[in-house]
């Protein structure tokens, strides 16, 4: 039988600003990355979000990014290695006092926005994201795009990596993300995101953004939370990965 965990960006709001329906999306995903400071999210959200996703024996991942609030971690950024290890180690810390408050861990990381993409290539800047995993607990599974040099050096580096893939962002031919700054760089048609589910999860395949059929193996779903109907939208993808036989499943 088939099967995929299916992953949410959490916590995404600051203060008084809410971004993500945190607790109605618990209800769906098996893994929730949470946002630690530096894109999105504070103490007290983090603290609510822990809480809620132990209570619902989702998993908690420390979602890392660059220091970058009011660009919400989307803007590029030349960070010098030793500073972003350090970075990537203190947001991961700040996440774990709160997930063992909660009675528990936690249990991978991922980066977000502009990180995510550059550790796709840049090996320095994917180097300095494992050193500071490295610092934070060398157990950690590393979540992120495959083929990517992030993953490859965190296997290097001796930690577990999970791969990812998004039903709801368009793929080039050489199964990377279509830049967001791009027309059609995120799919908004439901029926289209329920049918590259399906297919991500049983084949391992998808359409690119010029219509060629590529390979995206994945463990992991991404299900965006910041979008408009974020959560009938998982619901129906939970449901429909369900009919066609994918058991829906954490992977850490």
């Amino acid at each position: 039988m088939h099967s995929i965990d299916l992953n949410a960006d959490l916590g995404e709001g600051f203060g008084r600003w809410r971004l993500t329906d945190d607790e109605q999306l618990l209800s769906v995903v098996t893994s929730a990355n949470v946002a630690c400071g530096f894109h999105a999210g504070d103490a007290v959200t983090m603290r609510r979000v822990c809480e809620l996703a132990a209570a619902r024996g989702v998993r908690i991942g420390a979602q890392v990014s660059y220091r970058d609030l009011a660009g919400f971690g989307r803007r590029a950024m030349d960070v010098p290695p030793d500073e972003l290890a350090a970075e990537v180690a203190y947001q991961i810390g700040a996440l774990e006092v709160f997930a063992r408050a909660a009675g528990a861990r936690v249990s991978y990381v991922k980066p977000h926005g502009a990180l995510y993409n550059r550790v796709v290539r840049d090996e320095e800047q994917a180097g300095a994201v494992v050193e500071g995993v490295l610092l934070a607990d060398a157990a950690l599974p590393v979540l992120g795009l495959p083929g990517s040099r992030l993953l490859e050096l965190a296997g290097k580096a001796g930690l577990p990596t999970v791969t990812e893939a998004f039903a709801d962002r368009a793929y080039t031919g050489e199964a990377t993300l279509v830049p967001r700054g791009l027309a059609g760089a995120v799919i908004t048609d439901p029926a289209a995101v329920l049918e590259r589910s399906v297919r991500l999860a049983r084949s391992g395949t998808v359409l690119s953004h010029g219509g060629e059929v590529i390979g995206v193996r994945a463990r992991s779903l991404c299900l965006h939370g910041d979008t408009p109907g974020a959560v009938e939208l998982a619901r129906r993808v939970r449901a429909r990965l369900a009919a066609a036989g994918v058991r829906v499943e954490a992977f850490a």
